[in-house]
């Protein structure tokens, strides 16, 4: 059970820090406002999806906040990964600021399957 509670934080901040913190420190510089609009978004969108993001990373990272928040924020997270992918890669084409997204997806799927055996693991202990 440790192991798993290790590698839950371990991933879990990761995720944290990725989409809650830098998106929150960063998101009104101009190079992050330029990011944005290269990808043909509007500025208000980038500032939606760091509220969304902040909000959701705090879904995560704390205990008392019910299941299926959780559950929700893990999904919102998801579809921004594979969503932001398909941006690169119709704007940008093939190259690593493509794929990124989705080397977080992975992470941001060995926290969900983490979670969820620490909380099979609660449920048995009970």
């Amino acid at each position: 059970m440790k192991k798993a509670k290790i590698i839950f934080w371990t991933t879990t901040i990761l995720i944290f820090l990725f989409e809650g913190v830098m998106p929150a420190l960063t998101s009104q510089t101009e190079l992050a406002k330029e990011g944005i609009r290269h990808l043909g978004y509007p500025e208000y969108f980038g500032n939606a999806l760091v509220v969304f993001k902040v909000l959701g990373v705090l879904a995560l990272v704390i205990p008392q906040v019910p299941k299926n928040v959780k559950e929700w924020a893990y999904a919102g997270f998801g579809f921004d990964f594979i969503f932001a992918s398909i941006s690169h890669f119709a704007v940008d084409g093939f190259n690593f600021q493509s794929f990124f997204p989705l080397i977080i997806l992975l992470i941001l799927a060995i926290s969900y399957i983490y979670y969820h055996k620490i909380e099979r693991y609660k449920n048995i202990a009970l």
